[in-house]
């Protein structure tokens, strides 16, 4: 009884596997030498599937379920033995669990500036090429996993997300851009698009992902970002248009004027300069933003008046000056 015992304890019966983690993709049940007894049950639960492995070669995949090891359950493996005439005796098998559920929010970004080409930064006749950064995040799953376990995972004995993350994160870097470079919108407008951008990489990332046996289940942009200086340029952009100043040259100028009105009475090189030098273009200026802050163009008082609070707000009127014009403006209405 006591060997008959012994030999029994050094058959498995029962195979299955309780994943405590949110990371492993494929656990590889330790067999310490120990044989798989026939008919010996193997559990798999939901979103899982099991992976028998015989000598080196694929030879069963069972999805969720319980499965009864034996001849019936197991032609491949009974193909790849030579049993003709079923099996009765113990056999070694190596046996991979993976995983099928969903992995999320795993991160993604571009580690470098993503090089787009949009005409509206474009100079002398040039296309622009503005370099942006994006960041995101994903989620996927296994969907084939005999194709996962040939392509991916070989004889490891563990695979975790960490494993793959960096080759999947390079697909989707490049997946996104192509797509941004692909498409019609401006670099500028991407930022209320993340929906459109994402779903062209989701498309296009498909077929690489298949390859491996997964799909990507969710693809999310959470920030398009440009080079600093381009965003200054643009929020400068902004603010000239809500100061309702229209003319390029004129919000220079005005700018140019209030940096010169903050110049200490000491800096004699600027204040020459501007004499001289620069006298002409800043009265140039001047009259551009009169001519748009007052002129003809607009005969809305409320237009007059927000221009002519951006003039004193940018130092060209003193106080007293900005109060007489708007009198006068009101008094004309």
């Amino acid at each position: 009884m006591g060997l008959l015992s012994f030999i029994r304890n050094q058959l498995i019966d029962v195979v299955e596997w309780l994943d405590d983690t949110n990371y492993t993709l494929v656990w590889r049940f330790p067999d310490e030498d120990h044989e798989v007894k026939n008919a010996a049950k193997l559990i798999c639960r939901e979103g899982q599937a099991a992976v028998l492995v015989n000598e080196g070669k694929l030879a069963d995949v069972f999805g969720p379920g319980t499965h009864t090891l034996s001849t019936q359950n197991l032609p491949v493996l009974s193909s790849l033995r030579g049993w003709k005439y079923g099996f009765e005796s113990p056999f070694k098998v190596e046996i991979y669990f993976i995983n099928l559920r969903q992995y999320l929010d795993q991160k993604w970004g571009t580690a470098n500036p993503v090089l787009i080409r949009d005409p509206e930064f474009g100079a002398a006749g040039k296309p622009g090429r503005v370099r942006l950064r994006a960041y995101g995040s994903y989620n996927f799953r296994i969907v084939d996993p005999g194709l996962f376990f040939r392509e991916v995972v070989g004889t490891q004995g563990c695979v975790t997300t960490e494993d793959i993350e960096g080759h999947l994160k390079r697909l989707l870097v490049s997946s996104f851009s192509q797509a941004a470079a692909k498409s019609e919108l401006r670099v500028m407008d991407m930022a209320a698009h993340h929906e459109v951008l994402g779903n062209a990489v989701k498309e296009a990332i498909a077929i690489d992902f298949a390859r491996l046996g997964i799909a990507l289940t969710m693809f999310v942009i959470e920030n398009i970002s440009l080079p600093p200086e381009v965003e200054k340029a643009i929020d400068l952009a902004a603010a000239q248009a809500a100061r309702g100043i229209d003319n390029t040259m004129a919000w220079e100028g005005v700018q140019a004027l209030r940096d010169a009105a903050r110049q200490p009475d000491g800096n004699s090189a600027l204040t020459a300069g501007m004499g001289a030098g620069i006298g002409m273009g800043m009265g140039q200026a001047m009259s551009h933003v009169m001519a748009g802050s007052l002129g003809g163009a607009s005969n809305n008082l409320e237009d007059k008046l927000r221009k002519l609070k951006a003039m004193f707000e940018s130092g060209l009127l003193t106080q007293d000056e900005y109060t007489q014009k708007k009198q006068q403006l009101l008094a004309a209405f």
